[in-house]
């Protein structure tokens, strides 16, 4: 894949031609080489002599610093502003560039101009993250992966944001804020609280067969490279006539499902709390090409309408026996980004950014993210966030959308209203508007309720999918154990029950291995507490003389005591 498509490129944003680089295109979005000069000025290009300097009166370390040392200032505020709001879920994250290339023909299904013939190549860029963690947070603690994939294509940049998991932990959207919230930090005492996250599902358990993933090794993989992703929500591939087909989309590594145990992933999170953004870092650098192929299962509308599993909903999964995997691409990464702030931290992602071909459905999960994602990065990044470079479509037109800070292009005398009189508007190209989005009902008040379906596939995943594979079971059960233990006593019977009706011996597995770890974890008496030893200021004398001058000498010099009074 030649280099010049893999990143970014510098196309145009709202008519206008980005050459703030010098070339049509670029592969990052900052100068390439070394600057004009190798020494150090001001914001404003001014020359700094000295730069680690600061200016004060008296030349010595005692001395008071001046206002008029412009480098010192400049150097301050900006290090006090270089912060900005960290994401409140996907914080932790690391990013690359490669691209996406049609192995298969898709068109009988899809009129995407990307996907529209075999060996077609499309640029990329990928953000791997954790979930719940902070920014510095360790990488290889349990948790959800987020794979988001940013596609430039010629039709405009579409976003694919999935996850590790193939199932979610909610379908309702208004739950958002109670999951994100109880998978976090307590508020008061701002610490993990085992208690108040099992409480949370054991209220809340249409979310068992997410836990079932979330407790198995699937949830702590080697690396990325190692890891499958999947939509969760259900979209829709479109054609220009209106038809459609509802579908899921699965990512499968081509380096195998790599996952690390409890203790292996506690221990590594010890030692490297990096290892998975150092583990693609040195493997991109090394030369060599992870990739993932891309599968779809299609969904007719016809037989969504009557299929006992509801399509939108993201705590079930489709059987492949009833909706085979169809492979139609493959992705590879082959560059580490340059510049882990600009590309990385500022790159901005949203299911709302799609193209002909790929839609959106009434998947009341992806409805919600379609709200959340994109007004989360105009709170981080301000209002002009798709301006940046690293989210900068190849083109855009936008006369309506205007102002706001850190604007680079404005349109300058183009109307800001539609229509006008003075500038000539055309159509764009449409699709014919599908059948689906003819509605017609009541406006309630809904909210889904549990039921023993919820329950069923949580089941299979036990029963069928962990006892295939050699160990699986014992490790959730230990898995379970190790986290649940640190719940409060009644936290931890409801819990019990709920993985019950998964199944009777899970549950009773769960409470033995759970109250085992209990006990031994219980807290030993508390030792009396000591007296802590004054410092006798009269030795202060010997202990200087020991340590030599220093540059505190003289500084209390108007402050002489008798240290022998």
């Amino acid at each position: 894949m030649p280099s010049a498509t893999n990143g970014i490129t510098n196309g145009a944003t709202n008519g206008v031609p980005n050459e703030a680089n010098g070339a049509s295109q670029q592969t990052r979005p900052y100068p390439p080489g070394p600057p004009k000069s190798s020494f150090l000025t001001t914001m404003n290009g001014a020359p700094v002599q000295k730069p680690a300097a600061s200016q004060r009166i008296g030349n010595n370390l005692r001395a008071t610093l001046l206002l008029q040392d412009i480098n010192l200032l400049e150097l301050i505020q900006h290090l006090t502003h270089e912060r900005i709001p960290e994401r409140l879920v996907h914080a932790r994250g690391t990013s690359a560039f490669g691209w996406f290339e049609v192995t298969d023909r898709i068109d009988d299904v899809t009129s995407a101009a990307f996907l529209s013939e075999v060996g077609k190549r499309t640029p990329l860029f990928v953000r791997f993250s954790t979930v719940a963690g902070e920014r510095g947070s360790a990488e290889t603690v349990r948790d959800t992966r987020g794979f988001a994939f940013k596609l430039r294509t010629e039709q405009g940049i579409l976003d694919w944001l999935f996850l590790s998991t193939p199932v979610f932990p909610i379908r309702d959207g208004a739950k958002f804020p109670s999951f994100t919230h109880a998978t976090k930090r307590n508020p008061e005492s701002g610490l993990p609280d085992h208690s108040m996250f099992w409480d949370y599902f054991n209220n809340n358990q249409e979310a068992i067969h997410f836990l079932m993933f979330l407790f198995s090794d699937r949830a702590t993989p080697v690396d990325f490279q190692h890891a499958d992703c999947f939509s969760i929500n259900t979209y829709r591939f479109t054609k220009a006539d209106g038809t459609f087909k509802y579908v899921k989309i699965h990512v499968k590594t081509n380096q195998g499902v790599k996952n690390f145990t409890l203790p292996e992933a506690t221990q590594k999170a010890g030692e490297d709390p990096d290892f998975h953004t150092r583990s693609l870092h040195d493997d991109l650098e090394a030369g060599n090409q992870p990739s993932w192929d891309v599968y779809a299962q299609v969904i007719d509308p016809e037989i969504a309408e009557h299929y006992p599993i509801n399509i939108f909903d993201a705590t079930k999964t489709l059987p492949y026996e009833d909706f085979p995997l169809r492979k139609f691409g493959k992705i590879y990464l082959d560059k580490n980004v340059r510049n882990f702030f600009a590309e990385s931290e500022q790159s901005a992602f949203s299911p709302t950014n799609i193209v002909p071909g790929w839609a959106l459905t009434p998947d009341p999960i992806l409805q919600t993210r379609s709200l959340a994602y994109a007004d989360t990065q105009r709170h981080r990044l301000g209002t002009n966030f798709i301006q940046l470079p690293i989210n900068k479509p190849e083109f855009s037109f936008t006369p309506l959308n205007r102002d706001g800070n850190a604007t680079f292009s404005n349109l300058g005398g183009i109307p800001n209203y539609y229509p006008s009189s003075f500038f000539t508007y055309t159509t764009a190209p449409q699709y014919a508007q599908p059948d689906e989005e003819h509605w017609q009902g009541t406006v309630l008040d809904f909210e889904s309720e549990l039921t023993d379906a919820d329950f069923v596939q949580a089941r299979t995943f036990w029963e069928k999918t962990l006892a295939k594979e050699p160990g699986q079971q014992q490790n959730f059960i230990s898995n379970v154990a190790a986290h649940l233990s640190q719940a409060v006593d009644k936290v931890r019977k409801v819990t019990y029950a709920m993985f019950t009706r998964v199944n009777a011996d899970l549950g009773k597995s769960i409470e033995t291995a759970t109250e085992a770890e209990v006990a031994k974890n219980a807290a030993p008496p508390r030792p009396p507490v000591k007296a802590m030893g004054t410092l006798n200021i009269a030795n202060l004398e010997a202990k200087q003389a020991a340590h030599g001058t220093g540059h505190n000498v003289g500084i209390f010099a108007h402050k002489k005591r008798n240290l022998q009074a």
